[in-house]
């Protein structure tokens, strides 16, 4: 597994995503152990939010790391209409009571709402001087939000990333690591649909020995301040998530999935799901 900083700690390059878990009791299992298998392998690194099934995802987390709580870094999201002075803390704290732990690795806005950036800053402070979260940070947010935030000690931003959704890398990407400012890519796989289907990964990964999804994985990740959160259930596809981070792509690789799917030469609108 290769690793890199993100909020001051060694985190590794692919992570475990929970988006759409815990909705439906009988995967609840199944969904417990993909994560635990997950952390076996070494992506100990799990995102969460408050939103995914409306606490689900969390309490699924919270089944999945207890006993193991501090092998993992754990992070969370908070919706924009609770990140107010006052929602921020109550959010919180329901978070950590399905999570059953007291402290969140990384906190995030999960995007931008009505409340005054400040508010919401103001509120993560008071949590990680409680103790209630390690570092705070951003989902969703641009250029222009990052720069209105002015703050350095921002953990991450995490944003949508995969070879067909490359709008960051005209100004977003290039911007954060200016700022060294990590980046965690959501949906890498662009939910598992037609690009997964795409004649080109076949290839590559035929060459490789690998899966399309491995060389998608590959590429989100190909340089430092990246990392990938995908999810998954079924143990292959978790082992198979956790062996991508050892896959290289070569440059004719690179540059055959930049001929496919050809990156911005302009200023994109920041794509969200």
């Amino acid at each position: 597994m290769r690793y890199m900083k993100l909020a001051g700690c060694n985190v590794p390059a692919i992570g475990q995503g929970t988006w759409y878990m815990g909705e439906d009791p009988a995967r609840r299992a199944a969904e417990v152990a993909a994560l635990q298998h997950g952390i076996e392998l070494g992506m100990n690194l799990i995102d969460t939010a408050e939103m995914y099934a409306e606490g689900g995802a969390e309490e699924v987390v919270g089944q999945a790391i207890a006993g193991r709580r501090d092998q993992v870094f754990l992070v969370s999201k908070v919706y924009p209409h609770n990140a107010s002075r006052r929602g921020v803390p109550a959010a919180c704290e329901r978070s950590l009571a399905r999570l059953g732990t007291d402290v969140i690795d990384l906190y995030l806005l999960h995007w931008r709402g009505q409340y005054p950036l400040e508010e919401t800053v103001e509120a993560f402070e008071r949590l990680r001087e409680q103790g209630k979260i390690r570092r705070w940070g951003v989902s969703n947010f641009d250029v222009d939000d990052l720069i209105e935030l002015d703050r350095p000690d921002c953990g991450t931003n995490q944003v949508l990333y995969n070879p067909v959704q490359r709008g960051i890398e005209f100004d977003l990407l290039p911007w954060s690591r200016q700022h060294r400012l990590p980046t965690m890519a959501y949906c890498p796989l662009a939910q598992a649909g037609k690009l997964l289907q795409h004649p080109l990964l076949h290839e590559i990964a035929e060459r490789h020995g690998a899966t399309p999804a491995q060389v998608c994985l590959a590429w989100v990740t190909r340089e430092d301040g990246v990392i990938a959160i995908p999810k998954a259930v079924s143990p292959e596809h978790v082992r198979l998530n956790a062996a991508a981070a050892g896959l290289t792509l070569t440059s004719e690789d690179l540059q055959a999935i930049d001929r496919a799917f050809p990156a911005p030469t302009r200023k994109q609108h920041l794509a969200m799901v």
